[in-house]
């Protein structure tokens, strides 16, 4: 079964998981609590930085990599992190179709 998406999701767990899993990375956690106005761009992917031709000279997002955060009884969760430290975007694996 697809689970709904929902309106807002709580950052501070996603925080608190890093903590507990990269506790080396503590510039992940800074760039999540300074994520702000975001919006669901897709069912799964809530979207912080606007991702219009990824990677091209000007454009702001400019990815580095994605880590990957592993939940219990949820999906896990992918935190796709750009070249400037900033998360561009959440992605939340069990929110996916399958």
């Amino acid at each position: 079964m697809i689970n709904a998406m929902p309106d807002k999701f709580d950052i501070q767990k996603i925080i608190k998981l890093v903590q507990e899993q990269k506790p080396e990375s503590q510039e992940i956690v800074s760039a999540l609590q300074n994520c702000q106005d975001g919006h669901w761009s897709g069912k799964a992917y809530y979207q912080f930085v606007d991702s219009g031709n990824p990677n091209e000279p000007g454009t702001e997002w400019q990815h580095e990599e994605c880590i990957i955060i592993e939940q219990q009884n949820d999906g896990d969760i992918v935190i796709d992190l750009l070249k400037d430290g900033r998360v561009g975007g959440i992605e939340f694996t069990d929110l996916i179709e399958k």
